[in-house]
């Protein structure tokens, strides 16, 4: 069992608190809707009043999920304590920011309980927990045996499929013998794999119309550096029309990093006020991060993303990240 420094203090905050807001970012995922799935259970557990709270709608594929009805886009009037789960970036809580509702957390203490282990920019969290893990379920299981917080039948499931569904089913290079110990432990306490895996599968259906879309996509892809780098870009028009359904990048940003040659994947999304960026790396070119950072992004050395807004065209920011990338790969071969 992993042992966290910051559990004393979290504990210190929760355990006077009653009703409880847990808080995904704008960017929902399956490990950040069973981790606060779980929190539920195991909130509800200890007498508090949890709220699951997301500032978007949950695309389609995450509805699956049991208990997902129960995530509301309107932030209670009253709270004790707010928790934020799977991000420890106030980038990726751009819509709270927006809304003016940052303020209203800043007034109660808040916890952040996060994997990427990234510089957090939260500046009014009271605990951030923030270690590598391969996924937030995996954080929130190991604080949970060591403050001895009770885990119900439907908690470890979602553990359960959050951590498979952040490590590719246990594949992915974040993956480490803990987050394999941790899902045998949770198959121990009565979780069923075979359930798992389909209950994971369905939440990787996808709508007919995004099959074609995706067909689109791949069309699209652009390839730099000797094949190197696989871009592409998704306008504003189609992230409307598609992200309630699915987030276009990754319909197809895996399959970009199965050409032939390629090294890295960046998929682009074109907003009118930004442009985003998201990374991934084939094993052995560990630049993600690196690349991330560059834009003032972070996350994992083989997943991360960025966010650029000071006004420039979508051309030379595409320009400067080729450019970093290739440098980036010209260092990594020689670590």
């Amino acid at each position: 069992m992993t042992s966290y420094s910051e559990a004393p203090a979290i504990k210190e905050i929760l355990d006077p608190a009653k009703k409880i807001v847990v808080i995904q970012a704008d960017n929902p995922d399956t490990d950040s809707l069973g981790s606060s799935l779980a929190l539920e259970q195991t909130l509800g557990d200890l007498g508090k009043e949890p709220v699951l709270f997301c500032a978007v709608d949950l695309p389609s594929y995450l509805k699956n999920l049991p208990g997902a009805d129960r995530v509301v886009s309107e932030l209670p009037s009253s709270f004790d304590l707010s928790i934020i789960v799977d991000t420890s970036s106030l980038a990726l809580l751009a819509k709270l920011e927006k809304n003016g509702l940052k303020s209203r957390l800043a007034t109660k203490p808040t916890i952040v309980i996060d994997h990427h282990a990234t510089k957090p920019s939260i500046d009014f969290a009271k605990v951030i927990l923030n270690p590598t893990a391969v996924a937030s379920a995996e954080v929130i299981y190991e604080l949970a045996q060591q403050l001895d917080w009770p885990l119900n039948h439907e908690a470890r499931k979602l553990l359960a499929i959050a951590i498979l569904s952040d490590s590719l089913g246990l594949t992915s290079e974040a993956t480490s013998a803990r987050s394999i110990h941790i899902v045998a432990e949770l198959v121990d306490g009565g979780v069923s794999l075979a359930e798992l895996e389909n209950a994971r599968r369905e939440t990787m259906r996808r709508e007919p119309e995004l099959i074609h879309y995706k067909g689109r996509l791949l069309q699209r892809v652009e390839f730099h550096d000797d094949n190197r780098i696989a871009t592409l870009a998704i306008p504003w028009e189609e992230i409307e029309k598609y992200s309630p359904l699915y987030n276009p990048p990754m319909l197809v940003i895996d399959d970009m990093r199965l050409a032939k040659d390629t090294q890295v994947a960046i998929v682009f999304k074109l907003y009118s006020d930004k442009v985003t960026g998201k990374i991934r790396t084939n094993y052995g070119y560990a630049v993600a991060d690196k690349l991330a950072e560059h834009f003032g992004g972070g996350g994992h050395p083989y997943a991360a993303g960025f966010k650029v807004t000071d006004g420039r065209s979508f051309d030379e920011i595409k320009n400067e990240v080729i450019a970093t990338a290739s440098e980036l790969l010209n260092n990594a071969k020689h670590d």
